[in-house]
């Protein structure tokens, strides 16, 4: 925590059996907290000056069961957390458990972020059944496409894994053409590495190291292209930023609603406060900059 943003882990563990994890050995079941004792936590850390919360789990999107057995869902957990004064980010959540109503309701609400970030992994079907991932990529662009229908503004980041055991020169290529075509903003790349005791360590087709480094580059080239393109849609608009105790080269900074990077001249008194900035033009240190906007 620092004094503008705090995470409230939420979920813990997963159910899940994706062939290349080792999160359900090392972190058991899916279980959660209550709605009304994470709604505390939510409250109590508001009254300690924190603007912003992040809500963070092992698999958000399955809060509420506890031994198997739904009591609660993540959705009446948005729902009542949308009552609380500050502004939420959803930390992660996978394409399966995100429903339209979810989307809906963040498309409305006035407390939480249009910040998604949903795993991907791999643009190809056959390395996602590989993978045993809950979902093919078409739900994926769905869900993308259904954010992006109520929220054009909103920011959109995925998880992607380079090298993953099968995954030949043409699916890599398959799925940086699928990104590319995309909406998404940025991506977090992960090059593949064995776990012990997963399916994946024990599959055949094992991609050399120096070629997923490779195809690791690849996609975190393409990733800055996404984010320089959301930059750049920025122009012109008037955002929310929360200023964080950041300071590089004379230029405070903060992140906005959909999760820009955007600085001003230095100014201490800004900390922690979300002000208003019409953006004009990138600033050298990968950020957005602009005036603050008083009307």
């Amino acid at each position: 925590q620092d004094r503008t943003r705090s995470f409230l882990k939420v979920q813990d563990g997963c159910d899940y059996s994706c062939s290349f994890c080792t999160i359900p050995l090392a972190r058991g079941k899916s279980r959660s907290n209550s709605i009304a004792e994470i709604v505390k936590q939510a409250h109590l850390i508001c009254e300690s000056g924190v603007k912003e919360i992040v809500l963070t789990g092992v698999n958000i999107g399955d809060f509420g069961l506890q031994h198997g057995e739904r009591k609660e869902n993540f959705f009446q957990l948005i729902q009542a957390l949308d009552k609380v004064d500050a502004r939420f980010r959803i930390s992660s959540i996978e394409p399966n458990l995100l429903t339209d109503e979810m989307i809906e309701f963040i498309a409305s609400s006035q407390h939480f972020l249009p910040h998604f970030h949903i795993p991907l992994q791999s643009g190809s079907n056959k390395i996602l059944r590989l993978m045993r991932r809950r979902y093919l990529r078409e739900l994926h662009t769905g869900r993308v496409a259904r954010i992006q229908s109520l929220m054009p503004h909103a920011c959109v980041g995925a998880d992607v894994i380079a090298g993953f055991p099968g995954e030949t020169k043409e699916d890599f290529l398959e799925t940086c053409l699928y990104l590319a075509e995309s909406q998404l903003s940025y991506l977090h790349v992960f090059s593949y590495s064995e776990r012990a005791h997963t399916e994946a360590a024990k599959m055949p087709g094992r991609v050399h190291s120096a070629e997923r480094s490779e195809r690791s580059q690849r996609l975190h080239a393409l990733s800055e292209k996404m984010r320089r393109r959301l930059y750049q849609q920025q122009a012109g608009k008037v955002l929310n930023v929360l200023f964080e105790n950041d300071f590089e080269n004379d230029f405070i900074h903060g992140h906005s609603e959909n999760y820009v990077r955007v600085g001003l001249p230095a100014n201490s008194n800004f900390i922690n406060q979300i002000i208003p900035v019409r953006i004009t033009s990138f600033a050298p240190h990968g950020a957005m900059t602009g005036l603050v906007a008083n009307d």
